[in-house]
């Protein structure tokens, strides 16, 4: 078990040895052991000692805090990689803008990728909608070949933003009908798919961030995101050639009926919201997903590692395999 959901109310978490014992008014109901956990994810009123997150820490367990309706996540982490060098190259990178364009235009490709990957796989299985995703390939084949010519964030942007509308458009013809999906809101979401879409790149965000600190990589200074006060940069980078994967995941909730209509309701102040049925449902179907989504992050993780600084791959010892990626291609100016 290497995640614990914790989505509850008035639950308090203590330690007793290298076990996280759980009492709810007063009584014991449970005990997790320490050693198997690699994150714990918490929604809900639950208590705990600042102790018992020192004790996390010591075993580089990372913590998510899912707060309110809208699940705006904080994040408790483990102590940082060792090697410093890897934090100073990924500076230096970020401050290069040359770079930082190089670095971007993979990331946007691999994300257009992705949604034509995506929409191509739909084409077979959907033939009622073969119009909306035909029309959106095309537009999204045209866009790919234009990544390499543009010359700065602020354009290669325009051209995410418009393959972001044309995926969209197709998107909304794959879900299953009377749902109410018109296309991405958020903030609050306004229709059981996009709520579950937010949760899911919630736990997708949380879950790079926890890939870039694992490598040593300071989850806030990004290339294609560029920093900004309060934003984990890097994470939001990495996150992006994996959306897709997380649409055609939550159409399957859909489409299998994992999650239905009635597992939702509406409230004017808040939009969309799962209900807590529906949410056991959710995070089940999330932690065997979750497994394939962080194998992938990690991926991406030292692959950018390997392109900032060759060397720090060579013999680490959290295992990295010297196939992926091309690194030392990513060069910053002196």
């Amino acid at each position: 078990m290497g995640t614990l959901y914790i989505d509850r109310k008035h639950v308090r978490l203590d330690l007793d040895g290298d076990a996280l014992v759980f009492h709810e008014n007063g009584e014991r109901i449970g005990t997790v052991p320490l050693g198997p956990l690699e994150r714990i994810i918490v929604r809900g009123n639950v208590a705990l000692d600042t102790s018992l997150l020192g004790k996390l820490g010591e075993h580089r367990i990372g913590v998510v805090v899912l707060s309110g309706r809208r699940h705006e996540p904080s994040l408790f982490l483990p102590r940082s990689h060792n090697d410093a060098e890897r934090r100073l190259a990924q500076y230096r990178a970020a401050s290069d803008t040359d770079v930082c364009l190089i670095l971007a235009q993979e990331l946007v490709r691999k994300k257009l990728q992705a949604q034509r990957a995506l929409l191509e796989e739909r084409l077979t299985a959907r033939p009622d909608a073969r119009y909306e995703i035909s029309r959106a390939l095309r537009a999204i084949g045209g866009m790919l070949g234009q990544i390499d010519d543009q010359p700065d964030l602020a354009a290669l942007r325009g051209i995410e933003g418009a393959a972001a509308n044309s995926y969209f458009s197709a998107f909304a013809a794959l879900v299953p009908p009377g749902l109410g999906f018109a296309g991405r809101n958020r903030r609050p979401p306004r229709d059981p798919v996009n709520a579950v879409l937010s949760l899911a790149y919630t736990l997708l965000h949380a879950e790079a961030v926890l890939a870039a600190h694992a490598v040593g990589l300071d989850p806030a200074i990004g290339f294609y995101h560029q920093t900004s006060f309060g934003r984990d940069s890097l994470a939001c980078d990495l996150v992006e050639p994996l959306r897709a994967h997380i649409d055609l995941w939550v159409i399957r909730l859909f489409n299998r009926q994992t999650l239905r209509k009635e597992d939702f309701s509406t409230r004017a102040s808040e939009g969309c919201l799962l209900g807590k049925a529906g949410r056991t449902r959710f995070y089940e179907a999330w932690e065997t997903e979750a497994e394939t989504v962080r194998r992938l992050l990690e991926r991406q993780a030292r692959e950018l590692l390997g392109e900032l600084l060759p060397q720090a791959n060579a013999g680490d010892p959290d295992g990295f395999d010297p196939s992926i990626g091309h690194r030392g291609r990513i060069q910053p100016a002196e």
